[in-house]
């Protein structure tokens, strides 16, 4: 139950512990996978904020850090047509890069960045997602041999979640849990 100034009738889906549990697990596979490379970990801001910021001191490699900022939501409750609002500083040529992001809901935003840090020359790209959501509408395959769900943190049913760097029209990022409406 949501209590103080949540959306009323909001649900719990995964506390703090469970999260952080699963960023656990997530980290020591993808630890094993960069063994031995120097990353470029892209966080997709501004939902992926707060998990590459649990993410990223888990994982067991030397990286650098940067990041990107494309939406299709825009604080709203609903998708359009993907907005790049910032591009990476970094080079991307020759680098293997881990981009990290809240949530894989039908998987265009994810899918057009990946297109972009292999059209940037990146040799490998993993994605590390927090939250993919469980449903038939979600892009499955991407023009690497890895699909865009390897790295996941935790799945959700089809409703609206919010909570740990993901809105509700813009509000509610800050939240240590994740919640449904």
């Amino acid at each position: 139950m949501c209590t103080n100034n949540l959306p009323a009738g909001c649900q719990l889906v995964y506390d703090n512990a469970t999260i952080l549990t699963a960023i656990d697990g997530l980290a020591a596979k993808l630890s094993k996978k960069l063994s031995g490379k120097n990353p470029l970990v892209l966080t997709v801001m501004q939902g992926g904020l707060i998990f590459a910021g649990h993410l990223i001191p888990r994982l067991q490699c030397m990286l650098e850090i940067d990041y990107v900022h494309a939406t299709r939501y825009n604080n709203k409750t609903t998708g359009a047509e993907l907005t790049w609002k910032a591009y990476p500083v970094s080079s991307l040529k020759g680098r293997t890069v881990l981009i990290v992001d809240d949530i894989l809901d039908e998987g265009h935003t994810l899918h057009h960045i990946i297109q972009y840090c292999e059209a940037q020359g990146a040799t490998e790209v993993l994605s590390a997602v927090l939250v993919k959501k469980i449903h038939s509408r979600c892009l499955e395959q991407t023009s690497l041999q890895e699909t865009l769900t390897d790295n996941i943190a935790l799945t959700a049913e089809d409703e609206y979640i919010f909570g740990f760097g993901m809105d509700y029209n813009g509000q509610y990022r800050q939240l240590d849990a994740i919640y449904k409406l």
